[in-house]
């Protein structure tokens, strides 16, 4: 099997400039949340004790991984998961960065596997980095706002009722869950659904460029990659994206 070399971008701040080089997974649609487009680049930046790479054997990128830390608890917050999910926890982290809040919880972002080395476990490996580096710095948890890596196959099937199935040996049904499930983590209770994750909006030309579909009916379109169906307004000029995912809990002690 091929070794990969997994080091955090404190470690190793040459390579993220090269972050971005590996050929990813990720729909067109998704690489337009407002959120991340502001954010998500400066997580290396601001958090890199919290930025992982995977590297081969030829020093190629061919894994990354982004967590940042928040106050989940405390200044009004009360340590509910939110249900705007990965969008609130990155704006709650650099917000509080800004104002000096002393972070309790660590979420993660991002986990990313260079296309061609998919299925190999190397998820796993990438979540292991993330879970002790937040364990080494005296975090109690991790919390993971999960884009369910099959739930696009049933985009009509409710969130809670997916994220809640499980196999025979009483592991979650879908496969990027099980990977979190096998590391430690349990669904958010009482519900772990977080509603409106990431929302994305544009006009009917943007999206017709990034999926190849018409968007000429109004009402719900099913676009490839999507959770959940996107809705269409022909009248409007305008289409949404609000894209459900499921918090879960690592408790590292």
């Amino acid at each position: 099997m091929e070794e990969i070399r997994v080091t955090s971008l404190a470690e190793r701040p040459e390579l993220r400039s090269r972050l971005w080089d590996m050929a990813d997974s990720w729909p067109e649609f998704m690489t337009h949340d407002h959120v991340a487009n502001a954010l998500h680049e400066r997580i290396a930046e601001a958090f890199p004790e919290h930025v992982h790479v995977g590297t081969d054997e030829s020093g190629a990128v061919v894994a990354r991984a982004f967590a940042v830390p928040f106050a989940l608890r405390g200044a009004g917050r009360d340590g509910t998961l939110p249900g705007r999910g990965w969008d609130q926890v990155l704006v709650w982290a650099f917000g509080d960065r800004r104002d000096g809040v002393e972070p309790d919880t660590v979420s993660a972002i991002e986990i990313a596997v260079d296309a061609g080395r998919q299925g190999r476990g190397l998820s796993a490996v990438m979540l292991g980095a993330m879970r002790s580096a937040a364990a080494d710095r005296g975090f109690a948890e991790v919390v993971a706002p999960v884009r369910p890596s099959a739930k696009h196959h049933e985009p009509h099937t409710p969130m809670h009722e997916y994220a809640t199935r499980t196999r025979e040996d009483g592991l979650p049904h879908d496969p990027w869950l099980r990977v979190h499930v096998r590391a430690g983590a349990t669904l958010a209770a009482p519900d772990p659904v977080a509603p409106a994750s990431m929302v994305i909006g544009a006009p009917l030309a943007q999206w017709r460029t990034w999926t190849g579909l018409p968007f000429d009916k109004e009402g719900w379109t099913t676009v490839p990659g999507a959770l959940t169906p996107v809705r269409c307004e022909p009248d409007h000029d305008w289409a949404v994206y609000v894209e459900p995912n499921v918090w879960l809990r690592h408790h590292l002690r």
